[in-house]
């Protein structure tokens, strides 16, 4: 990380150094750095310690909804007062959803007493919440959240702090979220579905402060998913850090798995000389050789780890040449991409996704591929396409490759082939290891049946899914566009 000493900084140095010299009296040795207050109750019958305007929604233009927030002095866990939140049904008007923040607009909180964020919780049916701290939406630097369960009864909920000693000024009291689409059910019948039924339905939050329990077990943090994975790779190249978690014993036996920012985890190389991390979990591979990655939380290893193996430098796929103006694409650094795209959308266990940036260029890795599917938000219509173009290498040897298109029929959903169709192309033969290989496919030669069912020719106004399909097999892809 590079640190930029601004002029402002270089004139309060340059003072300081005046007054060190010129004053006989130096800084008092009782003198302490400021401190913040340790207020730990968020809300019981009304917010503590903040304004008025404590609650900060998500944004309105996101599908979040203003209006399902409140406070009910008719329904409380303790006192005469509890938050209400009415959970908007699908086809609400303001939004589908409802969450936000309790913030301190002051400068902040000094939580590091504390080891979890706790509060009371029920709904009016079983569903699920997410909750946690540390966002401010300012720098969100210290974020946790977990999924709750909720009961029709008061079940108090335990949030572990991964590391108290990092929350010495927060601002990011309390966060939560919710929506109909969130409720549990389609696999038990005997739970009510808002998405199913068009229903909303309510929580009631109490009660929300920080606590020192003491009684939590010791946690385990985990990089990786808590997996030594392994990964060739080329100099000049980024790599995200991924699989993050947290997960405490609490006092019940239970235990509790949050979602965490890296900034919580201290990272290592075993070889700064071959790939250097930085505090926020990206990796960059400076040469060849081998050096593996490793963190802490505290005085806690995480779990998991990253082996790089280094073979040399990298070259990137050669830059597309058509203007943007004559493609739709789908992945790609040089154009602008599709809405909402996923490039594991659906996938056969054991399968590693990776991004991954060589030289400033972003690229996808798949390993252990059997199939995976690109998607999108809703569908596109492509018949006035004539090729689909996509950049490959093939990693392991003597590996296939099929590209499928998935088209979801006039409905525009994924019905199983309800009204949809799909076909394939077998471009094994053009692959060459280690080899970037521009696929041209032209659109009437996707005439394989597929393995879902698909059989071949498929419709191209309501395309939903590129689907690549292989034995097993480890490939880059880059640059994917319709033109």
């Amino acid at each position: 990380m590079v640190h930029t000493i601004k002029h402002t900084q270089i004139l309060g140095l340059l003072l300081l150094i005046l007054m060190t010299v010129s004053c006989e009296r130096d800084i008092s040795e009782d003198a302490v750095p400021a401190t913040f207050p340790t207020t730990a109750e968020v809300y019981t019958d009304n917010p503590v310690g903040l304004t008025d305007e404590f609650f900060i929604s998500f944004d309105p233009a996101g599908g979040a909804n203003p209006e399902a927030f409140g406070t009910d002095d008719n329904e409380a866990y303790l006192g005469s007062s509890s938050i209400r939140i009415d959970v908007p049904a699908p086809n609400d008007p303001n939004g589908n959803f409802v969450g936000g923040i309790f913030k301190d607009r002051g400068d902040g909180r000094n939580l590091t007493g504390y080891d979890a964020l706790t509060f009371w919780v029920k709904g009016s049916l079983t569903g699920s919440l997410e909750a946690g701290f540390g966002t401010d939406f300012e720098i969100d630097e210290f974020p946790v959240s977990a999924f709750i369960d909720l009961a029709t009864d008061w079940r108090k909920v335990i949030i572990p702090i991964p590391d108290p000693s990092r929350l010495v000024q927060e601002k990011g009291m309390f966060l939560f979220a919710a929506g109909s689409f969130d409720v549990l059910g389609d696999d038990n019948p005997d739970v009510a579905t808002s998405f199913d039924d068009n229903v909303g339905y309510t929580i009631w939050i109490d009660e929300i402060r920080f606590e020192k329990l003491g009684t939590l077990g010791q946690g385990q943090p985990k990089i990786f998913n808590g997996v030594d994975e392994t990964l060739e790779t080329f100099s000049g190249s980024t790599i995200q850090t991924t699989g993050i978690s947290y997960t405490a014993n609490l006092p019940s036996g239970m235990n509790q798995s949050v979602q965490l920012s890296t900034n919580y985890f201290t990272f290592s190389s075993s070889n700064p000389n071959v790939a250097t991390v930085t505090d926020t979990g990206e990796i960059t591979v400076l040469t060849s050789g081998e050096a593996t990655i490793t963190a802490t939380v505290g005085n806690l290893s995480a779990d998991g780890s990253l082996q790089i193996t280094t073979t040399g430098d990298f070259e990137n796929a050669p830059d597309p040449t058509l203007p943007e103006s004559d493609v739709l694409s789908i992945y790609s650094d040089f154009y602008s991409v599709i809405d909402g795209l996923d490039v594991g959308a659906f996938n056969n266990d054991g399968i590693n996704i990776e991004a991954q940036t060589f030289n400033g260029n972003e690229l996808i890795e798949y390993q252990n591929l059997g199939f995976v599917g690109i998607g999108w938000n809703d569908t596109v219509d492509v018949s006035g396409f004539t090729h689909i173009h996509l950049d490959v290498q093939r990693l392991t040897s003597g590996s296939n490759f099929i590209v499928e298109l998935l088209d979801y029929g006039p409905d525009g959903i994924d019905n199983g082939f309800g009204d949809g169709s799909a076909g394939g192309f077998n471009a094994t033969s053009q692959m060459i290891d280690e080899e970037w290989v521009g696929l041209d496919i032209p659109l009437n030669s996707f005439t394989l049946p597929t393995g879902a069912g698909g059989a071949g020719n498929p419709n191209l106004n309501n395309i939903g899914n590129i689907i690549l399909v292989s034995n097993s097999g480890a490939f880059l892809i880059d640059n994917v566009y319709f033109y």
